[in-house]
């Protein structure tokens, strides 16, 4: 597909891409068998890799874990009431979109906690194995420190599209607006109110500017990570698309947030539907 020739322009070393058009075809771009650190979009692994553990009877999404009054829905929807980094709250539960890498961390922790097993060994179980992940690995933080491939996150994509570890039900509520009236950061992005976000996935919602494209829909969901790498799906059109990098994104943060909009509207542009 043209537009992911796109992606040769990007400031980076090494750059791989995939888009995954309506009826599940997929073209790529570079070496999609390269790992790369995925930074923030092991997020959205870890929060599916959650419900799962819901699903199992493991945890609950209103188990209190945390600070007082904060539960598990709270910690995977950054509205835990935790810093960025840091173990100490500097808000109560649910007042605050707060982006927050310790918050996904206390998820991960409880949902180990739980299962009697590290939290690695889980999202390898529950996630990887199951879908044929097998250049994946959780090798620190579960905030950001998965490393995977196109090849890799492709296979999640149809996961995430047409899942078959998880319920419909359970699906839709991974992104659905959690606490959807909270204003909050994104990032190197901006701020917005209201900063809607689902469990461990961000929601694009009404957001502008922003790293997805202006033709993006809404419903559109996904993540952007530290180590300049995105991952969208768009429901509305039933596309998606993944890039990884392996140049931090704050030395190219103004440079990403104009070539990835245009790289994701080039994408949805000429798809066909």
């Amino acid at each position: 597909m043209d537009a992911l020739r796109l992606t040769a322009s990007w400031p980076v070393p090494n750059v791989a891409a995939a888009v995954v058009l309506h009826d599940g075809a997929v073209a790529t771009v570079g070496d999609t068998n390269r790992v790369f650190r995925i930074a923030s979009v092991s997020k959205v692994l870890t929060g599916w890799a959650t419900l799962i553990a819901c699903e199992e009877g493991i945890v609950h999404l209103d188990d209190e874990t945390g600070q007082p009054g904060c539960t598990l829905r709270h910690l995977l929807a950054h509205a835990g009431g935790y810093a960025f980094d840091g173990a100490a709250p500097i808000a109560p539960p649910g007042t605050r979109r707060i982006y927050s890498n310790t918050g996904i961390e206390l998820a991960a922790a409880h949902v180990a906690n739980a299962a009697d097993m590290p939290f690695d060994q889980y999202l390898h179980e529950a996630v990887f194995a199951p879908l044929g992940m097998h250049s994946s690995s959780l090798r620190s933080s579960a905030a950001h420190a998965v490393h995977s491939t196109v090849a890799d996150l492709v296979r999640f994509i149809a996961e995430l599209r047409d899942p078959r570890l998880l319920s419909a039900e359970s699906a839709l509520e991974f992104r659905t607006a959690q606490f959807p009236e909270l204003a909050g950061l994104v990032p190197g992005v901006g701020r917005f109110e209201p900063c809607p976000w689902g469990l461990g996935t961000e929601l694009r919602g009404h957001k502008q500017p922003h790293w997805t494209g202006s033709l993006n829909s809404p419903d559109t969901y996904g993540h952007f990570g530290g180590a300049g790498t995105l991952l969208w799906v768009d429901p509305g059109v039933k596309i998606a698309a993944v890039a990884l990098t392996d140049r931090p994104f704050d030395e190219w943060s103004s440079e990403a947030l104009a070539l990835w909009p245009a790289f994701s509207d080039e994408l949805l542009a000429r798809a066909p539907r």
